[in-house]
């Protein structure tokens, strides 16, 4: 399944090749009616964890989930003859994007939209929410976001307030997070906790912050690291478009689908955990947080 590293690559990639443009919106496969926004301007693509957000003038928001085999193809020629199977293209004239095989692709109201961010968790790539673009919409819950009374001053607003919004996001990150009560390799995949969390991240994340998918209870300083290392290592994925968590390494990982631990060479345990397979290194990681 794409993670949030790669949903943010897309937002951002196709927010600065459509935004402000007139788009040819079209469902070569049939099974989307891009007709209300066929000749429309795109106001802007978002993304909000595992989700995409498209804003076209005076019509409904397009709503994206890729699922588990979902992808975008893009075209530097407009005019290329799109796959039998694109549920729908956006074309300016210099460049197409083909969605294929998305779990979702609908059109949502106002109202949806709001449910959506409502039940979405902390995004560890929107750290800071205060952003310079009023096209692109605030991506935290109202009730979570002590930016709303900023939203005026986005453009200018000083580096005490964007701390202060940052630390409100961690905040709430942390709290959701021990709110689960559950595994904490259980909880990250949650998307009401946190979101645009997968397999893969969270099998390194975890590893890279010492701790046992299996670990309950870890305390608010764990949590908060665990946060910290996510803001820290998702940015250079998603700019690499791919799970990054050695810079020094880029292709390689720690533990995820490994047999032995990159770092001490222990064999890599594996087991079913919120339906999909943990890695952990016996070694490296542990169910108390140190």
């Amino acid at each position: 399944m794409p993670e949030g590293h790669l949903v943010h690559r897309y937002a951002d990639e196709q927010h600065e090749a459509l935004a402000g443009r007139v788009v040819r919106a079209a469902s070569p496969q049939g099974r989307f009616d891009a007709r209300p926004y066929d000749g429309r301007v795109v106001e802007g693509v978002e993304a909000l964890g595992k989700h995409l957000l498209y804003r076209v003038e005076d019509a409904p928001v397009i709503h994206v989930h890729l699922g588990m085999r979902g992808l975008f193809l893009r075209y530097d020629d407009p005019a290329a003859e799109p796959r039998k199977g694109t549920r729908l293209r956006l074309a300016t004239g210099d460049a197409a994007f083909d969605l294929i095989a998305p779990a979702r692709c609908e059109p949502m109201d106002e109202r949806a939209v709001a449910a959506l961010r409502a039940a979405t968790g902390p995004d560890p790539l929107r750290p800071d929410p205060l952003r310079p673009d009023p096209l692109r919409p605030d991506p935290l819950r109202p009730d979570t976001a002590s930016a709303t009374a900023l939203d005026s001053n986005r453009d200018t607003a000083p580096a005490t307030a964007r701390d202060t919004v940052r630390d409100t996001v961690r905040e709430e990150a942390v709290r959701r997070l021990l709110a689960a009560r559950t595994a904490v390799g259980a909880a990250v995949l949650d998307q009401s906790v946190w979101s645009g969390i997968g397999n893969a991240w969270r099998a390194e994340l975890l590893f890279l912050t010492g701790l046992d998918p299996g670990a309950r209870d870890i305390g608010a300083e764990a949590a908060g690291r665990l946060w910290d290392t996510a803001v820290h290592y998702l940015a250079p994925g998603r700019d690499a478009g791919q799970v990054v968590s050695d810079p020094g390494a880029p292709d390689e990982r720690w533990v995820y689908k490994r047999e032995r631990c990159r770092r001490c060479g222990a064999a890599v345990r594996t087991w079913t955990l919120a339906s999909r397979t943990a890695y952990a290194c016996p070694a490296d990681q542990h169910l108390q947080a140190l």
